[in-house]
């Protein structure tokens, strides 16, 4: 039977592969140490879940809520940006809620892609911020991941090419899968390249609190006349450990607001009101348990480091995001990252998440997960050190370990 014509458009889903090589790894009996997908295992805070319980014992609650946010949500979004980034936003017209960062970037392709209009995204990245516009009728143009000159002159060529002339520019930092971290600098160059070429800009600031070694992310919307053509999503999964929870936020510029908010008036009614409540408090309340998450996770990804480094794989340090970025060892380099993946999971019991599942660009790399204890993740680097002792005897390639 033919596939439907948006399905088509799809490839096949590199990790829905690699979870059928952890299932059947874990029918066999397998201790998998599960560092691939990046669902933040952190409980989420107390107090939120109380206000939760508090707010969902009132039937009133339980009707239908608002598509884009409660008035009381989207007012606490507005003062964190506001104490956070400098941003004064109107709530009324520049904030709305969404299903999570992910629904809001895929309505908002749905909202300003025409059949054949040209998207700008980093490879690697997020497979959202391609596949969101390749599913409503959108044509991918990549550009590099890594802010700097080679950004800027990849854009320029592909301005110069695509017929019709891009619509909109897509912004990850701090980056999923990278960690690549961009400063106002790169930003205010950003703001001032779309602007010259009429270019929309979409930012994704999903890990703005996930930060280690050095100052806050900006958000490009402390640009000077960003707001004019920019939109940047946030999430609550990672800040407050709230991922099932399923809320984030669109902030910016009006018109695009504007058309987010009318497609989602379309689709749902937005989050069960309960926890729009909870995620208002959240906002609102102390930001104690955001610093220890960002500690655990800085602690999480010392000892990942470190013990991967004692295991035989130098592993580059994130500045930020849950994630690490990890080229391929040596000698395993010409298998590609998935192939790579699955020899992890059936020889080492370690599961990590394929670079190729974020664009052909990552096919040379793997994403670590910092989403085990510290413990886990030594019996991970230990199950390394074997996995890699043991290939030095079959693959000749391999760079022997260092003491």
């Amino acid at each position: 039977m033919e596939e439907f014509h948006k399905v088509k458009r799809l490839p096949v889903y590199v990790f829905e592969h690699v979870n059928k090589i952890k299932a059947a790894a874990r029918a066999g009996g397998a201790d998998i140490v599960d560092l691939g997908m990046g669902n933040p295992d952190l409980p989420t805070p107390k107090h939120i879940v109380d206000k939760l319980v508090e707010t969902v014992s009132n039937p009133r609650t339980h009707r239908y809520s608002a598509s884009r946010g409660i008035p009381g949500l989207r007012k606490a979004q507005a003062a964190y940006y506001g104490r956070r980034f400098g941003v004064k936003l109107d709530p009324e017209s520049q904030v709305v809620a969404t299903l999570g960062s992910k629904e809001g970037f895929a309505n908002m392709a749905q909202a300003i892609t025409a059949p054949g209009d040209v998207i700008l995204v980093p490879n690697p990245t997020y497979p959202i911020h391609a596949f969101g516009f390749i599913m409503s009728g959108g044509v991918i143009r990549s550009i590099p991941a890594e802010p700097g000159p080679e950004f800027f002159h990849a854009a320029e060529r592909a301005i110069r090419h695509c017929i019709p002339k891009p619509l909109a520019l897509i912004l990850n930092y701090p980056s999923n899968p990278t960690a690549f971290l961009a400063d106002l600098d790169f930003y205010q160059d950003v703001v001032a390249f779309a602007r010259k070429h009429d270019l929309l800009i979409l930012s994704d600031l999903a890990y703005s609190e996930i930060y280690f070694d050095g100052p806050p992310p900006p958000s490009i919307l402390q640009v000077d006349g960003a707001i004019d053509i920019a939109v940047e999503f946030t999430s609550m999964s990672k800040t407050f450990s709230m991922p099932g929870w399923r809320m984030g936020f669109a902030v910016g510029n009006e018109r695009l607001i504007a058309a987010l908010a009318r497609v989602k008036s379309y689709l749902d009614y937005g989050a069960f009101t309960p926890i729009q409540v909870a995620a208002a408090a959240a906002l609102n309340g102390s930001e104690d348990c955001i610093h220890e998450a960002r500690k655990i996770y800085k602690g999480r990804r010392d000892v990942m480091v470190d013990s991967f480094a004692r295991a035989g794989w130098h592993v580059p340090s994130p500045g930020a995001t849950m994630f690490a970025w990890a080229p391929l060892p040596e000698g395993f380099k010409h298998m590609g990252s998935f192939e790579f993946s699955r020899l992890l999971i059936e020889q080492a019991d370690v599961a990590v998440a394929p670079g190729v599942g974020f664009g052909e660009h990552g096919d040379n790399h793997v994403r670590i997960a910092l989403v085990e204890n510290e413990q886990r993740i030594r019996q991970a680097a230990r199950n390394l050190r074997r996995f890699l002792a043991s290939a030095q005897q079959s693959m000749p390639n391999v760079v022997p370990i260092s003491a």
